[in-house]
């Protein structure tokens, strides 16, 4: 059963999204299935942010790990339900999930899995030469996630990924995209690192203390969502609640002044 979310909310848009919105004319393009991960240190309970660089998509905004799913994001061993709750057929829940993980290792140096044989354990520290040659490769696309995996002996490790919300980009955006929020606590032994070039800072932030970041508003909405939580036992205990199979459908109101707010359930 996923949360109540009929409560209606209104966040302020940026300058240049208010352009956009203010401009927009046309057909709306189809968004392209994404997913971030939400990674949490679970001593402390802060959250890893990393400021794209303004030559990305929606740079120089505050945002989590995370990227569109690629052809190639299908591991072989993953839970069976990953279906049902992400709302979509097997075949694209396996690659949403796996371009999490892909997401997460590419960007922040993080990897979410363990040894074949022992269920319990993740992998240790992943920050020497022969693993940055990997996630290299990886993010090269000259290596996939489930071939890299196979030759460690490693396992994705799926259930170290909880499902928190779903959004669709304002169909005012030339690019859009079919998110799927992800909650993942960082690992015993590894560290998150900006490793991927795509980020101008990086920082790890207790998520009451980031109001003074710009954000849009999925980022926004899930720290202010993620502040009540003082025990990462809670904290987990809460995914199991959410609704991820359910998208947010963000609403574009042009105001009066010139500007525009966000406005969803």
């Amino acid at each position: 059963m996923g949360e109540d979310r009929a409560v209606s909310r209104v966040i302020p848009l940026p300058p240049a999204m208010v352009q956009k919105a203010r401009e927009f004319r046309g057909t709306p393009v189809e968004p392209r299935a994404a997913a971030t991960v939400v990674l949490v240190h679970p001593e402390t309970l802060e959250v890893y942010v990393l400021k794209r660089a303004t030559t990305m998509v929606f740079g120089g905004v505050h945002a989590f790990p995370g990227g569109r799913v690629d052809p190639g994001d299908s591991p072989d061993t993953l839970k069976s339900d990953w279906a049902s709750r992400l709302g979509v057929p097997d075949e694209q829940a396996r690659a949403v999930v796996g371009a999490a993980a892909r997401e997460l290792f590419e960007e922040a140096g993080v990897l979410l899995a363990g040894p074949i044989d022992e269920p319990d354990r993740t992998v240790g520290d992943v920050t020497g030469d022969d693993w940055e040659a990997d996630r290299q490769a990886v993010a090269r696309r000259e290596l996939s996630m489930t071939d890299l995996l196979a030759q460690r002996g490693l396992r994705l490790r799926d259930d170290l990924l909880f499902p928190w919300a779903r959004w669709i980009t304002p169909e005012f955006e030339p690019k859009r995209f079919d998110t799927w929020f992800f909650v993942a606590l960082l690992p015993e032994a590894q560290t998150a690192r900006d490793v991927s070039g795509e980020a101008s800072a990086t920082t790890w932030i207790s998520p009451a203390a980031a109001d003074g970041l710009a954000m849009l508003p999925p980022t926004r909405v899930t720290l202010d969502e993620l502040s009540p939580y003082e025990k990462v036992e809670d904290l987990v205990a809460a995914t199991a609640h959410r609704n991820a199979a359910v998208p947010v459908m963000p609403q574009i109101e042009l105001t009066d002044d010139g500007g525009a707010v966000v406005r969803f359930r």
